[in-house]
């Protein structure tokens, strides 16, 4: 993703862009784990940690006057099991801050899903690196073009020196897109393309251009929504780390008497959020697939195709899809602790 980023704005040499790439999506997946390590051993969590105490002395109160009034009506069954909510708190919220069972079993909880989401990417994108290959696959010919578009205002031999020098690069292009994912199809039509335009004669037009290897509107436009894509992946572990934070609080809450506790709804949106990752990716990868073996590698295709929708589907679609089914899931987990923990405490 961050290659298809850096090769849009395509303003520094080839090697540099396909190289940073990968160094820069990792740097970023590396940053996030640092923040959660600092986060979650600093004196912020220690303060909502103990703010959550607070919350749990606080409802105690509620919770003995619900306990007592149990005990008058239903002797000793049901009051018997509701002792273990304070059992539970004591434990989770001891050690205050940094070394916490609390934060402990958060760290574990996140370090399942990221390791779940990255079995989904690896096992559906290892060997081929299909949702890379699409990304690159629809924004080549603005790549390509970002090299060739200066050369269409001049004419003549300067413009013939222009196209030269511009192919030399785009030729470094199609190399390092060879080493990554093969002799590919869709490669070889763009390449076609591009030498159309460098062996052409005379001026080329800006509608043959555009026509060839897009217009600045589409490479803008493609640029916001690559970003927009990047930017909810961000925001989806940006979430997941404000809602594990605030653990503390949803802990010290459920001495409430109430149906919901606050931990399961807690847990509920932790698990949803982790949902939303792992259902990003997973249709990411899957559209990724239908397109690189589909249009990408049919050789009856003269032309390449409008991937506009990729992009679209990406930045806006994707994101909605993957929050709708974080949602369902998110309820279907909330239903499954609640009924267990209801039954639970009828067996106990």
């Amino acid at each position: 993703m961050q290659l298809a980023i850096k090769l849009i704005f395509a303003q520094v040499g080839i090697d540099q862009i396909l190289d940073n790439g990968a160094a820069t999506s990792q740097s970023i997946a590396e940053g996030w784990d640092k923040q959660w390590l600092d986060l979650f051993s600093s004196n912020l969590y220690g303060v909502l940690t103990t703010l959550g105490i607070f919350f749990a002395v606080g409802t105690l109160l509620f919770f003995m006057i619900q306990f007592l009034k149990d005990l008058i009506s239903y002797e000793y069954t049901r009051p018997i099991s509701a002792l273990i909510w304070p059992f539970i708190v004591v434990v989770l919220l001891s050690n205050s801050g940094n070394g916490s069972i609390l934060s402990s079993l958060t760290l574990w909880v996140r370090d399942i899903l990221n390791g779940v989401n990255q079995q989904v990417v690896i096992s559906a994108d290892a060997e081929k690196k299909y949702y890379q290959q699409a990304l690159n696959m629809s924004v080549a010919e603005e790549v390509a073009g970002s090299f060739l578009r200066p050369c269409q205002s001049l004419t003549g031999e300067q413009q013939s020196q222009c196209f030269d020098k511009a192919a030399i690069k785009v030729e470094v292009l199609w190399q390092k897109y060879r080493e990554k994912y093969g002799n590919q199809t869709w490669i070889n039509r763009l390449q076609t393309k591009v030498d159309n335009i460098r062996y052409g004669t005379g001026i080329v037009s800006e509608t043959s251009f555009n026509s060839l290897l897009g217009s600045t509107v589409q490479t803008s436009i493609k640029n916001f929504l690559v970003s927009l894509q990047y930017a909810f992946q961000n925001l989806i572990e940006a979430t997941m780390l404000l809602i594990a934070v605030l653990g503390p609080i949803a802990v010290g809450g459920s001495l409430l008497p109430v149906a919901g506790k606050p931990i399961f709804a807690w847990l509920t949106g932790f698990l949803s959020i982790g949902i939303a990752k792992i259902s990003f990716n997973i249709i990411a990868v899957l559209t990724a697939a239908v397109i690189v073996n589909g249009p990408g590698q049919d050789p009856n295709v003269v032309d390449s195709p409008d991937l506009m929708w990729f992009i679209i589907f990406l930045g806006i679609l994707a994101p909605i899809l993957s929050l709708l089914v974080a949602a369902a899931g998110g309820f279907a987990v909330f239903s499954a602790i609640s009924s267990t923990a209801s039954l639970v405490k009828e067996r106990i």
